[in-house]
């Protein structure tokens, strides 16, 4: 298939095909991607983006198998967006983490992508956003993002995912090593996989009392906005808010998340820490529980459409800048750049009039396209 054959009725029907032809036209910027996606963006908005993140080494392409899995046998489509690192020699994906979800190449209802990362930071690849857009519009019911390995600040994964998976394995340091770790205040469930090994049950203690000090300190998390949402739809007699996207399924009746116990705070609640064994599958259903249920709560205190409106607007910023990068690149800015650097040498003007010149420029330019 050609991409003049990529269609947006085609992308709509389920043809993996062509969403996967115009995923690779978004990973190369082919300007004819932008009439489908435009035609696609009506029917988008329903997919339930789950990311899973965590350190090299987590078990988090075999942890998203087993939750691909496990989607599936409650009748729903998943797609699996794998983030992998670039090749130093062709710029595309290794295709590590597609090696090992194999087992679903030959069911229909599961579409599984990888996308070089091509020296993006974050933990992501530029097209994932898009990406995800595309297969939200093909009828997905659940699009997980897996990303590369992260350390302690590549969290541009909850600028995309609806709900945020942090996945932990013993034996990667001590409790400090945690606590300092910047990743771990994005997540809204928390997994300790590979809870086989030793070491485990401290890990899960770890997490529960940064947690449970966060929450003491009145540290700003990304759950607590959540938690004071859904504490006030709470009765007087403290259960569960009786609002859900689908009050008939069992795994969204319910948001498990547990108290912590503190003098004078008797109903504090902290996110999630699920313990897995991915290769076994032990665990893996109520990981998926637990996800449901942080959807459920998403819908029901209004928080998907705020979140999703703010990561929204961060992407058109993101989108924005890289679109000022590149008028940058052009020839004749380039060398508009290099006479205000001139002068700047020369002490004609300081580096700030130059910043003010330069910004004054695009905003000419861009009132001179507006109005033509």
């Amino acid at each position: 298939m050609d991409d003049s054959a990529v269609s947006a009725e085609r992308v709509r029907s389920g043809d993996a095909r062509a969403a996967a032809r115009l995923i690779s036209m978004i990973e190369r910027e082919d300007p004819s991607r932008l009439a489908v996606l435009k035609a696609l963006h009506a029917y988008g908005g329903k997919a339930h983006v789950v990311g899973i993140t965590g350190p090299p080494g987590a078990g988090k392409s075999t942890l998203t198998d087993k939750l691909v899995g496990d989607l599936r046998g409650r009748g729903r489509r998943v797609a699996v967006i794998a983030v992998d690192p670039s090749s130093p020699f062709t710029g595309g994906a290794i295709l590590g983490d597609r090696i090992r979800m194999q087992r679903h190449a030959t069911d229909d209802g599961v579409y599984i992508r990888s996308l070089a990362t091509r020296g993006h930071l974050g933990g992501l690849s530029r097209a994932a956003g898009e990406a995800v857009r595309v297969l939200d519009a093909a009828g997905y019911d659940d699009v997980i993002i897996e990303t590369v390995g992260v350390g302690q600040s590549e969290v541009d994964i909850v600028r995309i995912a609806d709900t945020v998976v942090l996945v932990s394995v013993p034996g990667l340091g001590d409790d400090i090593q945690a606590i300092k770790a910047g990743v771990m205040e994005i997540g809204d469930v928390f997994c300790v996989n590979k809870a086989d090994k030793d070491g485990a049950e401290r890990v899960v203690r770890e997490i529960r009392a940064m947690l449970e000090t966060a929450v003491l300190n009145g540290a700003a998390t990304r759950f607590t906005p959540l938690f004071e949402a859904r504490s006030a739809l709470r009765g007087a007699d403290g259960s569960a808010p009786a609002a859900t996207p689908n009050p008939g399924s069992t795994e969204q009746g319910a948001f498990h998340h547990i108290a912590a116990q503190a003098p004078g705070h008797p109903n504090l609640e902290i996110p999630p820490v699920v313990t897995t064994v991915a290769e076994t599958g032990e665990g893996i259903a109520r990981l998926v529980d637990e996800i449901k249920a942080h959807e459920a709560a998403l819908a029901a205190t209004g928080f998907l459409r705020s979140r999703r409106e703010a990561n929204l607007a961060w992407e058109l910023g993101r989108g924005a800048a890289q679109r000022v990068l590149s008028e940058l690149e052009r020839d004749e800015s380039r060398e508009a750049l290099t006479e205000l650097a001139r002068s700047v040498l020369d002490r004609d003007i300081d580096y700030y009039d130059a910043l003010d010149a330069l910004e004054d420029a695009m905003t000419r330019t861009r009132r001179a396209v507006t109005t033509a």
